[in-house]
């Protein structure tokens, strides 16, 4: 036998059980965790999701979720993420898709962006209600967020307008991405939200034109 065929003294055997290893089953608690997650924070609230609602939704005891969180804002963080995640793929996906020009994709990110918010009223309130004000980190990820989607809208803008990416530029973009954002809010907690097509054309409207109008003051001083 050689060196490197000898057992190792500090290697421990994976076991398996039912043909899944320790690391698929930490997988698939973690992945129950995140689904209990999202129905719970999604339904009654943070605030009324203990963690042992959470795992009793989950189907496990309060053990494994302390083996993938450390601690229940951590959960809400990783649902949060996972939420935004899908939310990043379809507006990518559609402005991938779309015809390389202003109006088309502005139509097809919005559309994309509002469409898959609003596909589940979870996901809504999980990223509009209920990660605000959890905590200061919790605040300053879910603002990096918000910056991640403003410079979509400054790719725009440079790209269909030919308007240096300066702090001018991102200030409106910021102010469509904040106004865009407090508009999902208001339709998240409507009990009778307005149309999505008239949401839709409404923000896509205000991004051309205004993107438009900021263009024609590009030769204004900083």
């Amino acid at each position: 036998m050689t060196e490197t065929d000898a057992p190792s003294a500090n290697r421990v055997p994976s076991r398996r059980y039912g043909g899944r290893d320790k690391a698929s089953r930490s997988a698939e608690r973690r992945a129950a965790l995140l689904a209990a997650g999202l129905e719970l924070f999604g339904t009654i609230g943070y605030p009324a999701s203990s963690v042992k609602k959470i795992c009793d939704a989950a189907g496990l005891t309060e053990r494994y979720f302390y083996e993938s969180f450390t601690h229940r804002e951590a959960l809400l963080r990783a649902v949060y993420d996972g939420q935004i995640e899908q939310v990043r793929s379809a507006t990518l996906a559609a402005l991938a898709g779309a015809e390389p020009e202003l109006a088309p994709q502005a139509q097809a990110s919005v559309a994309a962006f509002v469409r898959t918010v609003a596909d589940d009223p979870r996901r809504a309130r999980v990223i509009f209600i209920e990660v605000v004000g959890v905590s200061s980190a919790l605040e300053t990820h879910r603002r990096a967020v918000m910056h991640e989607f403003a410079q979509l809208i400054v790719g725009f803008a440079e790209l269909y307008f030919h308007i240096p990416a300066t702090e001018r530029l991102a200030i409106a973009a910021m102010l469509f991405a904040g106004g865009l954002t407090e508009l999902m809010v208001d339709w998240t907690l409507a009990e009778a939200p307005m149309p999505l097509d008239e949401l839709i054309d409404v923000a896509v409207t205000i991004l051309i034109h205004g993107l438009g109008a900021f263009d024609r003051r590009a030769g204004v001083p900083e």
